[in-house]
């Protein structure tokens, strides 16, 4: 099945800008690593993907601004600070050996170098949709494991594991309530195989990542960045293999939040 439109083998992100105050990014979406990576690793290409959040970039294709980072977050994380950026260690990379041996210091720099270019070029990006638009929406859309037992284990109780989880931990909730409101009312609208979506606020994850901080550190009163997690009922986590029909409602169901997220910003100028 092919999500997305193809890129260059070294192409790190893509960026599509349009008129609206409506971003979505998806910067664990990528699989890809720089050629001189690939025979220091230690996990597999398979392993690695069961951690990566594939077809986040897809699921974002109508959001009028989008962001979609290409490369492997094994290879840099940019969820995370540039100090925890590269997984060095189990602990932080789910008990995982990542790298065969040391990475060499000057793969270090490269990979660092693609973290601290990335939010440059965010940072630029935001400010000329701030600068057009006054305030604006980041739907920093990722996915995650529900199945972690095995394939043929039981998953995560429904208790603990929303079909979609909002992260609110760095937004300043009173500023922002409007629009986190109506996006969550808005999920909530929506059925998947005939049953309601289950959408929760800071239930799996809080919305703890750099780049949710990151904006709302530089654009407190006219960004809001919202963590939106997808359990990954979309696809088989062990095989990689997607539902395309459940994919398509859910890149639906973005789409469709676009208007109404533009119609909610404009009724507070």
């Amino acid at each position: 099945m092919s999500t997305m439109p193809s890129v260059h083998a070294d192409a790190l992100w893509t960026i599509e800008r349009g008129i609206s105050p409506i971003i979505a990014t998806a910067i664990h979406d990528g699989h890809a690593v720089r050629k001189d990576l690939e025979g220091l690793f230690a996990l597999s290409s398979d392993r690695r993907l069961r951690e990566e959040d594939p077809f986040t970039g897809f699921i974002s294709l109508n959001v009028p601004n989008r962001i979609v980072f290409h490369r492997s977050r094994f290879e840099v994380d940019l969820n995370r600070s540039r100090d925890g950026a590269i997984y060095f260690t189990p602990e932080q990379a789910w008990g995982l050996k990542v790298w065969k041996d040391s990475l060499p210091s000057d793969e270090v720099e490269t990979s660092l170098r693609t973290h601290d270019h990335y939010y440059e070029v965010l940072l630029a990006f935001l400010k000329g949709i701030e600068r057009w638009h006054g305030r604006f929406v980041v739907l920093d859309i990722h996915s995650y494991n529900y199945r972690r037992a095995g394939p043929a284990a039981a998953p995560t109780a429904r208790a603990k594991a929303p079909d979609i989880n909002i992260g609110t931990s760095s937004i300043d909730r009173v500023h922002w309530s409007y629009v986190l409101d109506a996006l969550m009312n808005h999920f909530r609208t929506f059925e998947i195989d005939g049953r309601p979506l289950d959408v929760r606020e800071n239930i799996v994850f809080q919305g703890k990542g750099e780049q949710t901080r990151f904006i709302h550190e530089h654009f407190p009163l006219t960004g809001c960045a919202i963590a939106v997690e997808f359990k990954k009922f979309f696809m088989d986590e062990w095989t990689g293999e997607p539902d395309v029909t459940v994919l398509e409602k859910l890149r639906g169901i973005i789409a469709s939040a676009v208007p109404l997220l533009e119609q909610v910003l404009e009724s507070r100028r």
